[in-house]
């Protein structure tokens, strides 16, 4: 696979420094039932990552001295580490907010039959991938039969409430681009896939998130093979919209690997940029436990103009109207 990261530095990039911190992103590992084109971890079945039962214990620890209000979980398919339902039960009981980062065929999976119950007995979030309403365009960009899937695994969703007014359960569908593009407005993308999904299938869901494909991994890869490398980023740059550089999610979030270790973002996870600069060497979810991060300068590299351009990204979706 192609590498971009020595291509993200130096940047031009303004510097940036962190706020309070609010969310921690733990990556439970890079095993995945699927092998996406657009995926920036490059999970897939035969990944072996997995975080360990003392890892997840010291994020436990990590969530209850900072007081963290969110824990955004994402792999791979964050379910399949077998400590996925520990860290949910635990971190609820904290009072912390949970989301899984879930890719809706995992609850059709063999032997996660009550993966869809749990998730709802517990309140936990879910944000789940969705990059298109159509059969054909998801199945390119996910593997043939993932549309089916994704439908089938939103209709169990829906029995139990999520995506439903009044229910409390909270269901938001993401969508990526398909390829060198930025997304188009949010909001307007909403509506559409409402209105799809409503008299295709019957489908609700609350939100709809847009999320920039970013030039790293498995998808910056396949930008050097094309020869769209250069021209991506140039689009990049030419949507950089200083206002979001106040709401980019790098300045309230800590993106912790599957071995612990902790990053601004989980793009920068991706890149091995980790928090606080090389010469400080990795630190540790450990290492944080009575560290305060507020005011430190974060990470930056070329690749922070795919959350800073037009709309903006983050893993809330877009940061303007």
């Amino acid at each position: 696979m192609l590498d971009t990261a020595p291509l993200l530095q130096p940047t031009t990039f303004p510097a940036i420094s962190r706020s309070k911190l609010q969310t921690l992103q733990v990556n439970l590992g890079y095993l995945c039932n699927q092998t996406c084109k657009h995926c920036h971890v490059n999970a897939g079945p035969n990944r072996t990552e997995l975080m360990s039962r003392e890892t997840i214990d010291q994020v436990i620890e990590l969530l209850a001295a900072h007081k963290v209000s969110v824990l955004d979980l994402t792999g791979g398919a964050p379910e399949l580490n077998p400590h996925f339902t520990y860290l949910v039960e635990r971190a609820r009981s904290l009072g912390v907010r949970v989301i899984d980062r879930c890719n809706l065929t995992i609850l059709e999976e063999p032997g996660q039959e009550r993966l869809a119950g749990f998730l709802a007995g517990q309140g936990v979030e879910v944000v789940a991938s969705l990059p298109c309403y159509l059969k054909e365009n998801v199945d390119n960009q996910r593997g043939k039969g993932v549309y089916d899937a994704s439908i089938a695994g939103l209709k169990r969703l829906n029995r139990l409430g999520y995506g439903k007014a009044g229910s409390g359960l909270q269901l938001s569908l993401v969508y990526n681009p398909q390829g060198a593009a930025l997304p188009p407005a949010q909001d307007l993308l909403e509506v559409d896939y409402k209105q799809r999904l409503w008299s295709d299938h019957g489908i609700a869901f609350n939100n709809l998130l847009t999320i920039t494909n970013m030039p790293i991994a498995r998808f910056g890869s396949t930008l050097l093979s094309k020869g769209q490398f250069e021209s991506y980023m140039q689009l990049l740059k030419d949507a950089f919209r200083p206002a979001n550089l106040g709401t980019v999610m790098c300045r309230s979030l800590v993106s912790i690997d599957w071995q612990g270790y902790v990053y601004d973002c989980d793009f920068n996870q991706m890149l091995d940029l980790p928090l606080g600069g090389a010469k400080e060497g990795k630190k540790h979810v450990s290492d944080l436990i009575d560290a305060d991060l507020n005011g430190h300068n974060i990470r930056i590299g070329e690749h922070c103009y795919g959350c800073t351009a037009g709309q903006g990204s983050s893993c809330g979706g877009a940061l303007a109207d």
